[in-house]
């Protein structure tokens, strides 16, 4: 009785191209290992105090995360050496190594109850990992870092190096993959560009999710302007402030890498727009739109910030536009831009779509102009978007300037594609730890278990089984929004019957199956049931 329903369902899920499985940790010998790289803000870091070697979180933390970010992480570039340097010389910032790297990237925040899914980082993607059968320490890793630091900073590139080969060596000899998330991406480029030969002994594949390869303009435009928040609704009012988040960044060199690539070909420049008040040859005041292309944007910056102080342990440090930085960015954008893939590695990029995406700022109106420059921190950004991931446009992250195998785009936020399931369908089938030879992400579609229940009980001498299971297609065909709203859903019938030498061994079960048009790239369907049998 129960079989015939089991049979239907089987059905079904093989026409949708399922199987619903029971998930189970176990480990998989024969998989190669991972490596997981954030971006911007991804990493756990600590101060360790230079005289007691006590350490203590300074990011992330929502308690007290203001003052110690403040306190512990407000650095000064140094141009001589391309590092960022805190201001307190007292404590040295590190990373965590625990659990093999994958603790400083997987919940920023490992103390926090309420809202913890607002400081998950790759947390999700490593759970479903271990799942599909990888082992922290065999198969999987993680690389956290110091991301106020340039993308080709030295000791991070050589310390990328070291993880490179103690990978390598853990696994048993076995070549790594490389997932990297956000400016990730920038740093692995640069590894690439100027270590070659070591990224092509020990790298197999690299995948990059969400990449700014050409930079985040809209993101970066107001960065330096207003400031930053990484957290959203109630938690904001326990985390950093976006000021003080600014007068980090504002001498970190990875937020000047992030500026839009001078030498890219954008389908339309982004610039920063300002409504001010000009008189003209004959003394008349009049409001104007004023626009500044990326290369005009320079003096903007620098007349906004020339006043921008902090104050550090009673004394008033000076923090305007740092040119320094610009040139130390300007050389990793030629850099990158110049960036060959070793001929024994594979690349795949996955970018994010369907959001809108500061592409262009605009500051002031008609109806409040701005009339001081250094006031424009006072003043909330209006965005010009494009598509993308609410981050990073979908045209920059597409144009890594490499020889990908695969290029495919998900419907996702910036950092949420990393707990997305048609990412996960994509990377499982890409490690090889997908058993499906026919999946093909570059013609993929989704199917998510939605719904399922079911009962038995006793009527008449019968035991009645009903079943109820529902499924959501996600493909990237669109179908025509007027066609959609015009069809009907398909409804198809599905009988099965058991037949035996006496009366008490009969079964039948019967089954719906309707499926829905497609509407914004998802498609419903539906499958209802009942069987019957005699109750022997």
């Amino acid at each position: 009785m129960a079989m015939l329903l089991e049979n239907i369902v089987q059905a079904v899920e093989m026409w949708l191209k399922l199987r619903r499985k029971q998930s189970q940790i176990y480990v998989d010998p024969n998989l190669d290992p991972v490596l997981l790289v954030p971006g911007i803000a991804g990493s756990i870091l600590k101060a360790v105090d230079n005289e007691n070697g006590r350490d203590e979180r300074v990011w992330v933390r929502i308690l007290a995360a203001d003052y110690k970010l403040r306190t512990k992480l407000w650095s000064r570039f140094d141009p001589s050496t391309g590092k960022t340097v805190s201001l307190d010389q007292k404590t040295s910032i590190v990373v965590p190594e625990d659990r093999y790297g994958l603790y400083a990237i997987d919940m920023l925040d490992p103390d926090l109850i309420l809202g913890r899914e607002c400081v998950y980082y790759f947390h999700d993607m490593i759970v479903e990992m271990l799942n599909w059968g990888f082992q922290e320490g065999k198969t999987l890793f993680g690389f956290g870092y110091d991301f106020r630091q340039s993308n080709r900073f030295q000791d991070t590139l050589k310390h990328l190096a070291e993880k490179l080969e103690s990978v390598y060596e853990a696994s048993g000899g076995k070549k790594i993959n490389i997932i990297t998330h956000s400016m990730g991406g920038l740093l692995v480029k640069c590894f690439m560009c100027l270590h070659s030969d070591i990224f092509e002994k020990y790298v197999k594949n690299w995948i990059a999710i969400a990449a700014p390869f050409r930079g985040a303009p809209g993101y970066v435009a107001s960065t330096f302007l207003n400031g930053m928040s990484f957290v959203d609704g109630w938690e904001q009012n326990f985390f950093v402030s976006k000021w003080s988040m600014h007068q980090l960044l504002i001498e970190c060199p990875s937020i000047y890498e992030l500026m839009p690539c001078p030498d890219f070909n954008w389908q339309h420049d982004p610039v920063l727009e300002i409504w001010r008040e000009k008189q003209d040859i004959e003394g008349n005041s009049k409001i104007i739109l004023e626009s500044f292309h990326p290369n005009e944007n320079i003096d903007i910056f620098k007349e906004a910030l020339s006043s921008n102080t902090v104050d550090y342990d009673g004394e008033s440090i000076p923090l305007p536009f740092n040119l320094e930085i610009l040139k130390w960015a300007d050389e990793t954008h030629k850099l990158l831009s110049n960036a060959k893939l070793p001929s024994q590695v594979k690349f795949y990029n996955i970018y994010a779509t369907n959001l809108e995406t500061p592409h262009s700022v605009c500051y002031g109106s008609e109806d409040s102009p701005v009339t001081d420059l250094q006031q424009l921190r006072f003043f909330l950004p209006k965005y010009i978007c494009v598509d993308g991931d609410g981050t990073v446009p979908t045209e920059s992250a597409k144009a890594d300037g490499l020889n990908a195998e695969a290029r495919v785009g998900v419907p996702g936020e910036h950092r949420g594609i990393l707990s997305d399931h048609h990412v996960f369908r994509i990377l499982k089938h890409w490690l090889k730890a997908d058993p499906d030879p026919y999946y093909n992400p570059l013609n993929d579609f989704v199917i998510l278990p939605t719904a399922f229940e079911m009962e038995s009980h006793q009527e008449k001498g019968l035991q009645v089984t009903s079943l109820k299971e529902e499924w959501e297609i996600i493909s990237e065909d669109q179908d025509n929004p007027d066609d959609a709203a015009n069809r009907k859903p398909m409804v198809s019938s599905i009988s099965i019957s058991q037949g035996g030498d006496n009366q008490s061994s009969r079964a039948e079960a019967r089954a719906t199956l309707t499926v829905h048009p497609q509407n914004e790239g998802k498609q419903h369907v539906e499958l209802n049931a009942i069987s019957v049998s005699v109750d022997a």
